[in-house]
């Protein structure tokens, strides 16, 4: 059903709805029958199985055919198993360790999820209510503002200056501004996931404006869901540093096997023709033990070590890797390719440099001159430009609250294309308005007369004009 092709009242008929929510009991239903509000997590391997998939490595295999040759001719020439004990426990330290640290990131990663368990808004029996997101159903009305995240897919059915950043489902690094009228295809098959603009999705966030939507689809469902689905379906590639290894263990084998028959045929044409069946098992054992000498064993140990210290070294820099092999694929890499900058990045601005002459001026006119705001972390929500000149301010100790109490907005101007300015009127403790402007510099300074020195107000020249 594509809903961003019908009015509103149309999506609310089809999904059995009503603007004052669903009941409890219809929630509970819906709940039961489409399950919950969250992507599907990959099934988890009992650790037995863990352990065992770590002795699938080539070089693994070959410690283990090593080991087990080296029993026989123990048994054989009534030798003691150290050789036997030791390879085997390199096996085993090798594999406890990596299944130590693949568990260990994946409780890391589980920690993190239950942190940030969501919260939404959301009619239910008509009035709003705060639950958990994962236990929205489809047909329920959600309430959306600056800060929220999105808890599922939603037809919006009404906005106010809404705008929504979906950089981690498109790629586009500026926020889009979402309408509630219904979309025309204008000749098109379908309009595409970035231009649907009076739908939200799950992973986005509400970044300016508040509106109210009815939610189409949940968990797996969504377009997120979507791209979950499609990672799990994904094949897992082997790293440069495995193809290397495997190639190298190929090459053990083929010297091992080829030091085993050189060997063994040396001796037996040496042995010619005194040839016994006990001579030729005496070759063959020597040739055996000179196969498990050429064999490195503790190189497997090695690599897990180290790649051990990678991984602990990259958590120390907040990042959580779940494969051991994936830190060395990450030092492989020389160039990432991506189309959008809000792909990769937090999509969060920040102001680095300023030039004035007053910089704490310049600070409140920019916290006061904007429609941002500090949550009770003291961290701006907004829209994202405006949200870095409200976060500049309060490094500056401009308390945007607080600024607001002592000179409330009392007028405004908001910024349009046209005049590419926005402007708000003060009201002063002397009873007394200020105005403060903010825009493109050029338009600015083209209708400013005078300007700030640092002490004294002066009149605008040309020159200093075209240096603005």
């Amino acid at each position: 059903m594509r809903e961003y092709l019908q009015t509103s009242e149309e999506v609310l008929q089809k999904l059995k709805t009503e603007a004052r929510g669903l009941t409890e009991m219809e929630a509970a239903k819906r709940l039961t029958q489409n399950g919950k509000n969250k992507l599907k997590e990959a099934e988890k391997d009992p650790l037995f199985i863990r352990f065992l998939s770590q002795l699938k490595d080539p070089m693994v295999l070959i410690l283990i055919a090593a080991a087990l040759i080296s029993g026989i001719t123990a048994i054989y020439a009534h030798e003691s198993f150290a050789d036997v004990i030791i390879i085997l426990a390199v096996v085993v330290i090798n594999s406890i360790l990596g299944v130590y640290q693949e568990s260990k990131a994946e409780k890391a990663i589980e920690a993190l999820q239950a942190i940030s368990a969501a919260t939404s808004k959301v009619m239910r029996d008509g009035k709003l209510q705060v639950i958990k997101s994962e236990d929205l159903a489809v047909g329920d009305i959600i309430a959306l503002e600056a800060g929220d995240s999105v808890p599922a897919d939603a037809r919006l059915l009404d906005t106010a200056s809404m705008k929504v950043e979906e950089a981690a489902l498109t790629g586009e690094s500026v926020p889009v501004d979402k309408i509630m009228n219904v979309l025309n295809l204008g000749g098109q098959k379908d309009i595409s996931l970035g231009d649907r603009k009076n739908m939200v999705y799950m992973g986005s966030t509400v970044v300016y404006g508040r509106g109210n939507a009815v939610i189409t689809a949940t968990g797996m469902d969504t377009e997120m869901g979507k791209i979950a689905d499609a990672i799990t379906k994904a094949k897992e590639n082997t790293t440069p540093l495995q193809l290397k290894l495997n190639q190298l263990s190929k090459t053990l084998s083929s010297l091992v096997l080829g030091i085993c028959v050189v060997i063994f045929l040396f001796n037996i044409f040496r042995l010619y023709p005194d040839i016994s069946g006990e001579g030729i098992l005496e070759t063959f054992m020597v040739a055996v033990s000179l196969a498990v000498a050429a064999i490195p064993e503790g190189l497997a140990a090695v690599v897990t070590i180290v790649l051990s210290i990678g991984v602990t070294n990259m958590s120390k820099r907040s990042a959580v890797i779940r494969k051991l092999t994936a830190v060395e694929t990450l030092g492989c890499t020389n160039v990432i390719c991506s189309d959008k900058t809000g792909t990769l990045t937090q999509n969060k601005m920040t102001v680095v440099d300023s030039f004035c002459k007053d910089e704490l001026l310049l600070g409140r006119v920019m916290a006061l001159c904007n429609d941002a705001h500090l949550n009770d972390s003291n961290e701006a929500e907004g829209e994202p430009t405006e949200a870095a000149l409200v976060n500049y301010g309060f490094k500056l100790g401009i308390q945007k609250s607080k600024a607001e109490t002592e000179m409330p907005r009392v007028g405004e101007v908001p910024f349009d294309s046209g005049r590419k300015l926005m402007s708000t009127i003060h009201k002063l403790s002397n009873g007394g308005f200020e105005q403060y402007t903010k825009g493109a510099p050029d338009v600015l300074a083209a209708r400013c007369t005078s300007y700030w020195d640092g002490s004294d107000i002066k009149p605008m020249s040309e020159e200093k004009e075209k240096k603005y």
